[in-house]
């Protein structure tokens, strides 16, 4: 994939007369997946965003009708099945390095390390951002974009909205559930996690995570209001300043530790052996995940149901 190909996918735009960026997730027909070239790509683009004196606030989006469904699944499990292609997520692709090698504790350690903790691997990079992050949510909010939406300041969502994690039905097993058990409070997320359903707007704004839920068409108006008001409020050194304090008091409730957690026990997820009538991520990936997630979607009542179809079907 070229740099074209990044730029294309991962639009970034800035008015310096504003001082509000953009980042547009651009890939529509896959829902917004990233693939791990668009994942790095977001993570430098934030750290260029960071520096940048032009901008104050970032509005993080997804183009067409969903905010994303999450990682490119298929394309990362296809790197983590071949001998190198992990060298990738540690960009290091092309290069004399030896990757470890399959069956070796490291070969998965050094990617869920890399994933849930390094800010260079797009995934908790929000959390060392000294900006004001803005994310707007339509649609399917799920797995990477879960995270995002976990991360960051301030979240803006339309009414249709879907909150939750592959994780919790059939791909992996402990993502970065530190902080969304912080954010959501930890009895109301425990049951979208054993449950795997989940959960609405309306509901996801009553347990605090939202700080806005509008009628689809008024979405992108209440972002650009809530955008307009923090680049015109505060000096981007104060903000610098209480960015550096919420920074110490997440970490003080134990975000890094928590991610850190993650990264070991996802590392180890393929030693667990699944139950009989499990879905396991292998088995939807071969089988194909709209089908796959069709057909286990079909075991769980309606409103808890992953994909938007399988929410309208009868039971």
């Amino acid at each position: 994939m070229t740099a074209e190909d990044l730029d294309h996918l991962v639009r970034y735009e800035k008015d310096p007369a504003t001082k509000i960026a953009t980042i547009t997730l651009n890939r529509p027909e896959q829902l917004n997946a990233p693939t791990i070239g668009m994942r790095l790509r977001y993570a430098e683009l934030l750290h260029r965003a960071n520096i940048d004196d032009d901008v104050k606030v970032l509005v993080i989006r997804g183009a067409g009708d969903d905010f994303g469904t999450g990682q490119d699944l298929p394309e990362f499990m296809e790197a983590v099945r071949s001998d190198d292609g992990l060298l990738r997520e540690v960009q290091l692709e092309g290069t004399d390095v030896r990757y470890p090698p399959k069956r070796n504790f490291r070969h998965g350690a050094t990617t869920t390390q890399a994933w849930f903790t390094d800010p260079r691997g797009g995934c908790r990079t929000l959390q060392e951002f000294k900006k004001i992050s803005i994310v707007e949510v339509k649609g399917y909010c799920y797995g990477w974009h879960f995270y995002q939406a976990g991360d960051a300041d301030l979240v803006i969502s339309s009414d249709d909205a879907l909150f939750g994690h592959a994780a919790f039905r059939y791909a992996g097993a402990a993502p970065r559930m530190w902080w969304w058990a912080h954010t959501m409070g930890l009895r109301k997320f425990q049951e979208m996690v054993f449950t795997g359903r989940p959960f609405t707007a309306a509901e996801m704004a009553e347990l605090g995570f939202i700080n806005s839920v509008v009628p689809r068409e008024q979405l992108e108006a209440e972002v650009a209001k809530y955008a307009s008001a923090c680049a015109n409020n505060r000096s981007t050194d104060v903000i610098f300043m209480q960015k550096t304090f919420f920074e110490v008091m997440k970490q003080q409730q134990g975000e890094y530790m928590g991610s850190l957690i993650s990264g070991m026990l996802e590392s180890m997820a393929g030693y667990g052996r699944p139950d009989a009538s499990e879905q396991t991520t292998d088995e939807a990936i071969d089988k194909g995940l709209s089908k796959a997630v069709k057909d286990f979607d079909s075991r769980f009542p309606p409103e808890w149901r992953l994909s938007k179809k399988g929410r309208a079907a009868p039971e």
